[in-house]
């Protein structure tokens, strides 16, 4: 056997202490709040015996892993999702709760990324040089004499 197939063992299966946002920030697994349900959807008997479906919370408000910056950011962009400063985030697509796990744990990452992100650059308006400007009228204005050119009134 190749040692890749079956369950995943040891400290290679364990799932990660700490969540990755950005840079050198991470989430302690303390702060995060798992909760396990059943899964809705096919997936025979298995289904109505294991807790596949992942529940993942994470207390905004109270956190402290976050710079205060960011954590004014994300409580300002997520703040239609947030249910008394708890963002949730749920993942039931795979059978395995493992792999939900994961799923979870992404989205949430990626979700507070998105969130913590800076603010984009403000547009700076530029000018159209006046010689394009010029050459655009200008070939509007021939085009214009063409399409005249072809109606000819006395067709007779």
């Amino acid at each position: 056997m190749d040692g890749m197939s079956g369950p995943r063992r040891g400290s290679g299966g364990r799932f990660p202490r700490a969540l990755s946002i950005r840079g050198s920030v991470l989430l302690p697994e303390a702060e995060l709040m798992w909760r396990f349900s059943r899964s809705s959807g096919p997936g025979g008997q298995h289904v109505n015996t294991t807790d596949s479906q992942v529940e993942l919370r994470f207390d905004l408000a109270a956190t402290q892993a976050l710079p205060e910056v960011w954590k004014q950011r994300v409580l300002e962009r997520l703040a239609e999702r947030l249910s008394d400063g708890v963002v949730t985030v749920r993942a039931s697509e795979h059978r395995s709760q493992w792999r939900n796990r994961e799923t979870a744990a992404v989205r949430l990452a990626a979700l507070l990324a998105e969130a913590t992100a800076p603010p984009p650059r403000p547009r700076r308006p530029t000018r159209i040089p006046r010689g394009i400007n010029e050459r655009r009228l200008r070939e509007k204005k021939q085009r214009s004499e063409t399409k005249r050119g072809r109606s000819s009134r006395d067709w007779g």
